[in-house]
């Protein structure tokens, strides 16, 4: 049963790329289920390798009452919601870890190709860094893939997260997709949310090439509604770290299954300048911080992030910043706003990096388009 539903799971992300048929050519297609391939072995690593909240998320669906899936899905958010999602995979349908987690690496590819298309979409030229054409090698990074194919809050949050900068490429047209993106975080994570409303209702302000009129409708329509649900955000907040611990009580046999990250990761930042917590959000672990193979890959990724990010800072940031297209700069946006907000609080680099996930597209389309409009008025390299 198990290989006939992560087959059918394979041709799904494969099918899925056919969807973006009348906006990527067949050259773009092919990059795109060559990274659904990739993706899956991230996947299947997560899966028998990697120990800690997601066997627990799907384990505790499987042994769920329908009580509990009533009581969860209409009184919950965050891991209680999560729970009651799972549980129709996972229970009614008897789905093993195996294939529950093939689901959601199939979820995490779908967001993963959302961000693919704006970055084609939106970037005019494809940049170079030295030799190395940047798209779409920037989209192979491991833990791109790695933070987005467990079962879990984060993979279905960088779904939501690309699904809604997507849909805002042409609103009138993905009103669903852009109603689904925000109902499904605002059950995960809600101040992700408010974080994406006020991140794309600011980009929509300082777009000026978004017409007057839409320009102040659509900022009035993002940033009031996440005035609307910040008293359920402040609630949650208190909450949200509580909630397994709580869950824990309520079913203590399966306490062991919702380990927390390792404590060889953990940092403490309390003593660190606000600059050098931004720095250790965005760009560790680096290799004084290496005590695994995962580690060491993640450190690669962020010393080659870093590089390109000073090259960056050295040419007009905010000019390039200012003449990017308003999705790119609510990407961006949303980035610092995610950045600020968690490199003050988090003390572990293992949690840092997965919650970073969900910012980093944002960072890559940021370098694309920024080489791009380096680049563009010397050299033109077409997709």
């Amino acid at each position: 049963m198990d290989l006939i539903v992560v087959l059918l799971i394979v041709a799904c992300g494969v099918g899925f790329t056919s969807v973006f048929k009348d906006t990527l050519p067949a050259s773009q297609r092919k990059h795109l289920k060559n990274l659904w391939f990739f993706h899956i072995v991230f996947g299947l690593y997560y899966c028998f390798f990697v120990q800690g909240d997601a066997i627990g998320y799907w384990r505790i669906a499987q042994e769920m009452t329908s009580e509990d899936f009533y009581k969860f899905i209409n009184e919950q958010k965050g891991t209680y919601f999560l729970f009651a999602v799972n549980y129709f995979p996972a229970k009614l349908l008897g789905l093993s870890y195996l294939s529950g987690t093939m689901l959601y690496t199939l979820l995490g590819f779908i967001g993963l190709s959302y961000f693919y298309v704006i970055a084609y979409q939106t970037v005019p030229s494809n940049p170079k860094y030295g030799n190395y054409q940047l798209f779409p090698l920037v989209f192979f990074m491991p833990n791109l893939h790695f933070w987005s194919c467990g079962v879990g809050k984060d993979t279905l949050l960088f779904l939501c997260i690309g699904m809604f900068a997507y849909g805002l490429l042409l609103p009138a047209k993905r009103i669903f997709l852009l109603l689904f993106a925000l109902a499904l975080s605002y059950y995960i994570r809600p101040h992700i949310t408010l974080f994406l409303l006020v991140a794309f209702g600011l980009s929509y302000v300082f777009s000026s090439k978004v017409s007057g009129a839409k320009r102040v409708m659509l900022s009035v329509i993002l940033i009031g509604i996440g005035i609307a649900i910040l008293p359920s955000v402040m609630e949650f907040a208190k909450i949200e770290e509580t909630t397994i611990d709580s869950f824990e009580q309520f079913s203590e046999k399966k306490a062991d299954l919702l380990s927390r990250a390792s404590s060889g990761s953990r940092i403490d930042i309390s003593s660190y300048p606000f600059p050098l917590k931004v720095f250790t959000f965005l760009f560790r672990p680096l290799f004084f911080d290496i005590n695994g193979i995962p580690a060491a890959i993640a450190s690669f990724e962020n010393l080659m992030l870093l590089v390109i990010t000073v090259n960056i800072f050295k040419n007009k940031p905010v000019q390039m910043f200012k003449a990017a297209p308003f999705v790119i700069k609510g990407l961006v946006i949303f980035l610092i706003i995610g950045t600020l907000a968690f490199s003050q609080s988090l003390g572990n680099l293992g949690i840092m990096i997965r919650m970073r996930n969900m910012f980093l597209p944002g960072l890559l389309i940021f370098i694309l388009w920024s080489f791009s409009y380096q680049q563009r008025n010397h050299k033109r390299i077409k997709f």
